[in-house]
């Protein structure tokens, strides 16, 4: 790969993306075509504030760039995908808290990464750049206009409207903090009803750790520590509903019903072709409980006869890197 790599790097027609997640940091390195020359993922930082999420940034794109047969300062450039307020004129990341907890002030990540790389850095909103991604290379190619539903730590979403990226004044798709029951669960943004509040996985680790507390009993933790892993990622749900887990399966169950009535309400306004299921839980998951997003919203459909499709992301967890790295080509 390294020969191939430099072979067509001659003019650096190469770009970094790296997709910043709650508890994962994916970097690649891609080219004009959008093919993946180098990849490398890293755990994201459980302590230390921004700065430390940035040197782990860091490390990651530098080992992704050294997979392709690179250093960084060889890439035309480097896109970022961030959860949270992307400001992308200034290059900031504000409430970030699905990455650090106290992450709500505007911090100048674009240009901290861009010391370390000695190179120009973008920032976009993660769901945005990874269903772009899709729209372009994956999923959503027979399509003109699609919603992105991006299911992992937190739920979020983006917009394709007519073959043009729908970010309104900057906050469009969050269909996350959609209120699917008023004054219901307390969200990690410090609202309520929200359906992050019941999909979101930090949410639903909130809500097991709670149970547990109650005297319910679960293998999820268990399983976590068999693991080696901090948090309850999408691998430990998966692993704890093959068990047939009494808990993963409610809590599931529950983000499934409320996933269905957002996912609905958004179709019932946009009506566009389809929905590109992505994130860690919608990725890993896959056609069976995309299958079953679809019979939950079919009952809030107001034109049931005309469901869109969805598919799962088929660029799978590297749909926000790819889209972070293509968010760093030049414009024509």
């Amino acid at each position: 790969m390294p020969r191939t790599a430099k072979a067509r790097t001659g003019k650096l027609r190469v770009w970094g993306g790296i997709d910043l997640g709650g508890t994962k940091i994916e970097a690649v390195v891609v080219d004009a075509r959008g093919e993946v020359l180098g990849q490398a993922r890293h755990p994201t930082p459980g302590k230390g504030g921004p700065g430390e999420v940035v040197r782990e940034m860091y490390g990651t794109l530098e080992e992704a760039a050294i997979s392709a047969g690179l250093a960084t300062p060889r890439l035309s450039g480097i896109g970022v995908g961030a959860p949270g307020s992307v400001d992308a004129n200034h290059g900031t990341l504000a409430h970030a808290t699905n990455v650090v907890a106290d992450w709500e002030k505007p911090y100048p990540l674009a240009a901290d990464l861009g010391d370390l790389v000695k190179g120009r850095v973008v920032l976009g909103n993660d769901v945005q750049v990874a269903v772009a991604a899709e729209y372009r290379l994956g999923a959503g190619r027979p399509y003109r206009s699609v919603l992105g539903v991006w299911w992992g730590t937190g739920v979020g979403g983006g917009l394709v409207l007519d073959g043009t990226p729908w970010r309104g004044r900057g906050g469009a798709g969050e269909i996350g903090h959609m209120v699917v029951k008023p004054d219901g669960a307390l969200c990690g943004c410090g609202r309520r009803g929200c359906l992050e509040a019941y999909a979101g996985r930090a949410s639903m680790e909130r809500k097991a750790r709670k149970e547990v507390h109650r005297g319910r009993r679960t293998q999820l933790f268990d399983i976590m520590r068999d693991k080696g892993r901090p948090r309850l990622s999408s691998g430990v749900w998966m692993t704890a509903l093959q068990k047939k887990d009494g808990l993963a399966i409610a809590l599931i169950d529950r983000a499934i019903e409320m996933l269905g009535a957002a996912i609905a309400s958004a179709i019932n306004l946009l009506d566009v072709e389809a929905v590109i299921l992505g994130g860690g839980l919608g990725t890993r998951l896959g056609p069976e409980y995309a299958g079953r997003i679809a019979e939950s919203m079919y009952p809030h459909l107001f034109i049931p006869e005309r469901a869109p499709l969805i598919h799962v992301a088929e660029l799978g967890d590297l749909s926000g890197a790819i889209g972070a790295a293509l968010l760093a080509e030049p414009r024509m």
